[in-house]
């Protein structure tokens, strides 16, 4: 039976905290707004047994879905989503590959030191480290000031898509830098010289040998960022301002301020569907890969 619980306890685990929430919010989203609390119905009535039931099952359906394929407004928040999610996705890349490239290539001690210099952001609260970005970026924050100092234009970064960008970078960059280092780490460095010793230069080297060994590092290192920055609230809310336009926001939108909640179920639903789909691709993709 051992081995069977510690298998079963993870799945239980799954059901509880992942699979019963999705199907309440599943549920919400077949539901339809109205005056009431809580704001929908049909509502299960359970005193009344199997007409109960049946009646609660007949009220469900996907007029909620209907009404978001109609409204330009969700669809432009998802494709904005989409677009913050991708440029900050290949920001980081940038980014992070030369650093967790150089970590991978420094000394014990020195790489140790770089490595506890990534993840201690993770130490401190994610609201406290977005308000100090607010305080550096506003129009008399500061970066202004510095560049009042030097006889420099001022910048205007907050409230702006760069902004959004900025935070969406900063607050990402470690989910990027591990994977990729992970990867990095473990490659040999006798491939990259006996590719040199066969007449490539190092830089033919990196783009023949180092690269294509690190794609799976650069695979999970742009799904850890991606997914989570196309539902991202926080950064868009603080530092986008009311113009930026993103699902997050959305989903807050309608859940506490329209007080919409099967729109709101309805748009997360979708958007975890459409973030499903490329997990599974690259977990395909990974399997044939495999031995």
């Amino acid at each position: 039976m051992r081995p069977k619980l510690a298998v079963l306890l993870p799945y239980l685990w799954l059901a509880l905290f992942f699979a019963l929430p999705f199907a309440l919010v599943a549920k919400l989203s077949l539901s339809h707004s109205a005056l009431a609390i809580p704001p929908y119905e049909p509502k299960l009535d359970p005193t009344r047994g199997l007409a109960g039931l049946a009646d609660f099952v007949h009220g469900l359906d996907l007029a909620t879905y209907r009404r978001l394929g109609s409204d330009r407004l969700y669809l432009s928040a998802y494709l904005s989503s989409l677009g913050f999610a991708g440029l900050s996705t290949a920001v980081l890349l940038a980014i992070g590959y030369p650093m967790a490239y150089g970590i991978a290539r420094c000394a014990g001690r020195l790489r140790q030191a770089l490595i506890l210099a990534v993840i201690l952001p993770f130490w401190t609260s994610f609201l406290i480290r977005i308000y100090a970005w607010i305080a550096i970026l506003k129009p008399a924050g500061l970066l202004n000031q510095a560049l009042h100092a030097l006889h420099l234009p001022s910048l205007v970064l907050l409230d702006t898509n760069a902004g959004v960008v900025l935070g969406l970078v900063y607050a990402y960059l470690p989910f990027m830098v591990l994977p990729l280092y992970a990867v990095l780490e473990r490659q040999d460095e006798s491939l990259i010289e006996a590719a040199q010793d066969l007449g490539l230069t190092p830089r033919q080297a990196f783009w023949r040998v180092t690269w294509p060994l690190s794609l799976p590092g650069v695979a999970a290192g742009a799904l850890l960022s991606f997914i989570p920055m196309v539902g991202e609230f926080v950064v868009p809310d603080l530092m986008g301002g009311s113009r930026t336009l993103m699902l997050g926001r959305t989903i807050w939108t309608e859940f506490f301020a329209d007080r919409d909640w099967p729109a709101a179920s309805a748009v997360a639903v979708v958007l975890l569907v459409t973030l499903v789909v490329p997990l599974v691709l690259v977990q395909r993709r990974r399997a044939t890969l495999l031995p």
